[in-house]
């Protein structure tokens, strides 16, 4: 039953799914332990092979009677070197080495670098990022066809590694023609969020909207220096954000990396859109079946940075301990916000509500809830969005999230602190109030006399129209 499976926190939990856990059985496993969102990752696998996984993940909703989001997450402008003809070559501390358009084989003096954008927007003092920023070239020559460069870090190249450039801005589109015919396949899937990759401004954000619609949320990923420069208007047009701190990481100064996380955290709270951080997080769990006490101490400074979801990767896709990896995650994060510190980070980062009537309800209830100590918010909504307003106020008591559409409870899966259920249309305030209470109770949330805390938006039927509130006590 639905009832059974309960969150003992508000922080989410997105769990990518790989080999180490595609199967029926794990995927189940996964679910129970805390897992509220897999992603699957197109920069791996088949489009029939993530068919299968959505297929899974569909049947174990239906078995838990619980709604499961999933995050497709679009590869995007993959930029990389070609191969070599050894496979892999080394390249020495100030050697000349050149990269080119030409299709043959590399060696320790050229290598094929398949992306004329780079030749034309790069300039003699540009520094190129190679294997995830373990070689560092410097341009000291460019032209159309070729970059002449020095190396600035040496080591091991091999084929088809990645390549960063640190403050350039490519004029690439953020969706590929791989990226375009995944997005179509995703939607046709039901997949709930589509993961936008290597975003750079709010012209790739619109891109995408124009394909998705609303058939999906679309979570732009924040992981090129670029989008830094326009990050109010991609955060708006955003339906949610990752703070994607392995690219940052690459392109920009480590010690940067931890105050973005919090900016980006804060101005996703100041438009209202979830914000999950990923990347490396309980990463020694890949081999180990602990952590090491820094990642606990990470996943517990996402937590009191505000954001609404944490992401594992590797770990859960091929590690070999993907539950436990998931429930020491789950402890951390339950763990961490049982510290009375954690509510007054809450108040002080709390945004101001914005001038409107859903944003105004919205921090009524919150602090209404709280006065009252009601035993939860509950809040109907075709779309989600009330939840989502609710959810940006932190508020101390549960949020229920009703609606009577699967897809809204799917995506609300990934927002802090809503347990999402589905219901039945209702008409009225009166009926809503009703079918709140009932849920509630039989949820778990609040026993007979408790009172709870009900919005909605009347007329019914009407999206993004939250405009009342009521208190009810549980019968």
């Amino acid at each position: 039953m639905a009832e059974a499976i309960r969150r003992r926190r508000r922080v989410k939990i997105v769990a990518t799914i790989g080999p180490a856990s595609s199967s029926p059985e794990r995927l189940e496993e996964l679910f129970r332990t805390g897992a509220d969102v897999f992603r699957l990752n197109f920069s791996h696998g088949s489009q029939d092979g993530h068919a299968e996984v959505v297929a899974r993940i569909r049947k174990v909703e239906k078995k838990t009677g619980r709604p499961i989001g999933i995050l497709a997450d679009l590869q995007g402008p993959k930029l990389r070197v070609g191969r070599f003809a050894g496979g892999a070559v080394v390249l020495q501390w100030g050697r000349s080495f050149r990269l080119d358009l030409q299709e043959r084989p590399g060696d320790s003096q050229r290598a094929q670098l398949p992306h004329p954008e780079i030749m034309a927007a790069a300039s003699p003092g540009s520094v190129l990022l190679l294997d995830d920023g373990r070689i560092r070239l410097e341009v000291v020559r460019q032209t159309p066809e070729f970059l002449d460069t020095r190396v600035i870090v040496g080591g091991r190249l091999s084929d088809h590694k990645g390549v960063n450039l640190p403050g350039l801005t490519l004029p690439i589109p953020a969706l590929t023609r791989k990226d375009r015919s995944d997005l179509t396949f995703a939607l046709d899937q039901g997949c709930d969020y589509i993961g936008l990759s290597f975003v750079q401004r709010p012209e790739d954000v619109m891109e995408a909207r124009e394909l998705v619609g609303d058939r999906a949320f679309i979570l732009s990923k924040i992981e090129k220096p670029g989008a830094l420069q326009h990050i109010d208007e991609v955060v708006r047009l955003s339906d949610a954000i990752m703070v994607a701190r392995g690219d940052l990481g690459v392109e920009m100064p480590a010690e940067d990396v931890p105050l973005l996380q919090k900016r980006l955290i804060r101005t996703a709270h100041r438009f209202g859109r979830p914000v999950v951080v990923a990347t490396q997080m309980m990463e020694s769990m890949i081999e180990n079946p602990a952590p090491t006490r820094a990642e606990a101490s990470d996943v517990a400074t996402a937590v009191f940075d505000g954001a609404d979801a944490v992401m594992l990767s590797a770990e859960s896709a091929t590690g070999k301990y993907p539950v436990e990896t998931v429930r020491m995650m789950d402890r951390i994060i339950a763990r961490t916000e049982e510290d009375e510190d954690l509510k007054a980070s809450r108040a002080a980062m709390r945004p101001k509500p914005e001038k409107s009537t859903p944003d105004a309800i919205s921090a009524a209830a919150r602090q209404v809830a709280e006065t009252l100590e009601a035993k939860a918010i509950v809040a109907f909504s075709l779309t989600g969005r009330a939840a989502m307003r609710i959810a940006r106020q932190r508020p101390d008591v549960p949020i229920l999230g009703l609606t009577p559409q699967v897809e809204t409870a799917r995506r609300m899966a990934l927002v802090w602190g809503v347990h999402a259920l589905t219901c039945e249309p209702n008409h009225t305030m009166t009926e809503t109030v009703a079918q709140a209470a009932a849920l509630a109770l039989r949820s778990g949330f609040a026993k007979r006399r408790d009172e709870i805390v009900v919005v909605a938006g009347v007329p019914f039927g009407r999206a993004g129209g939250t405009n009342s509130l009521r208190i009810a006590q549980v019968t």
